[in-house]
């Protein structure tokens, strides 16, 4: 990875530029967060939930389709490579989550880790902050979700069995690609498919609602997996899935294209065209009710194909949930004892 592999910044004033080949590496760099809120609220109609909490800005999985890769613009940086190497961790994450369920004015609504970057990324295995934001979900008995490609949940499956047994609590494991090789070239460093059919195998064992999110779903790509992956996710105690087309906000179509023209020359316009073929033309769609789901007949093919499999494997069929301990906030005896730890 190089540096100069970062489309321009709309938010910058300036771009720096290489010649001569002289272009250093790109490595690794981690910055903290001085961020005073660590509750993001969605109020997009498209989204299913409506609060979700980030510790990381960029993600080092460096899937070439994260439509999160924008937002790192924001910071000054740029929607490639950077977003890639250039990390945000914030430090704080679970004291100001615990702040927050300390307001009166929070009422127990359920949070998504996470919405944008995976909580679980690399980074994650030393810092732990996901781990500490889950235990404060413990402690108020808050409901909560988790999006994630990472084998590394596998690490804080005893304290998700405990979540799982207080509140509401469900994992969704990202699995776009059904062959190895593809999903390294484009997911380069999340977890093996393999390892992540086992994360979805480990957590169903241990009781905890687990499905697979098929997403991105990239027509004349992988939208051909989507039979297989399925069948393997009923075969791995999934109870749910879903599909999500891919979205190309901002600098992410620019680098989106750049990776599927290098990895696939001889599919690109295929795959071009597919897109096309199910957003009316365009290559992206940014209109409310749009932007998740495609149109026309190869989109309702693709959608029929999904039907029909999940029936098949018995996926996405409605199971009764068990009563949970509502939230609560601690006793000022229980809040005394946590400050003086």
């Amino acid at each position: 990875m190089k540096r100069i592999d970062n489309p321009p910044n709309p938010f910058a004033s300036y771009d720096c530029e290489y010649f001569g080949g002289a272009v250093p590496p790109a490595r690794l760099e981690v910055y903290e967060d001085a961020t005073r809120q660590i509750l993001s609220r969605n109020d997009s109609p498209d989204i299913g939930f409506r609060w979700s909490v980030n510790p990381y800005r960029g993600c080092v999985h460096a899937c070439a389709y994260c439509y999160a890769r924008p937002t790192h613009e924001y910071l000054g940086f740029g929607a490639g490579t950077d977003f890639e190497t250039r990390i945000v961790v914030k430090m704080n994450a679970a004291k100001l989550l615990r702040e927050s369920f300390l307001k009166e004015s929070w009422k127990g609504e359920r949070i998504v880790f996470s919405g944008d970057t995976d909580c679980y990324q690399p980074l994650e295995a030393g810092y732990e902050l996901t781990r500490l934001l889950l235990e404060v979900c413990l402690e108020f008995g808050n409901p909560a979700g988790i999006i994630t490609k990472s084998f590394l949940i596998l690490r804080d499956l005893d304290l998700l069995k405990k979540i799982h047994e207080r509140t509401r609590l469900w994992v969704s494991i990202s699995i776009p690609f059904a062959d190895e090789t593809t999903a390294r070239q484009i997911e380069p460093h999340a977890s093996a498919i393999s390892k992540r059919f086992e994360a979805v195998q480990r957590l169903s064992e241990a009781g905890i609602s687990t499905g697979v999110l098929i997403a991105p779903i990239i027509p004349g790509l992988n939208d051909s997996d989507i039979p297989i992956l399925l069948k393997k996710a009923a075969e791995c105690g999934a109870q749910f899935a879903s599909p999500v087309l891919l979205r190309l906000p901002g600098n992410v179509k620019d680098v989106f294209l750049s990776k599927i023209k290098t990895l696939f020359p001889l599919a690109y316009k295929k795959i071009i065209g597919r897109i096309r073929q199910v957003r009316k033309g365009e290559l992206y769609q940014s209109e409310f009710g749009k932007r998740f789901q495609g149109e026309g007949p190869y989109w309702e093919n693709i959608q029929k194909v999904f039907r029909i499999y999940c029936d098949k494997w018995g996926l996405n069929r409605q199971t009764q949930e068990l009563p949970r301990d509502p939230f609560r906030r601690p006793s000022l005896q229980e809040e005394f004892a946590f400050s003086r730890d």
